[in-house]
């Protein structure tokens, strides 16, 4: 699974540092994530979703 973190995190000038605080999880998590080296929890997907209000569709794409 692939994934827009990272362009929407920037849209927004935001630091991986800001977006695992706000998700607390830490910035490994969200570097992993934005790597595709780690999937989600279905929770924090939401959680990312709300936060950089884009649709959960959007942010991640099953290939």
């Amino acid at each position: 699974m692939k994934n827009n973190i990272k362009h929407y995190r920037k849209m927004l000038n935001i630091t991986q540092e800001d977006l695992a605080n706000k998700l607390s999880v830490t910035r490994q998590t969200i570097n992993a994530i934005e790597n595709n080296k780690y999937n989600p929890t279905l929770e924090l997907a939401m959680k990312m979703s709300k936060f950089l209000n884009v649709p959960v569709e959007t942010l991640f794409i099953l290939e």
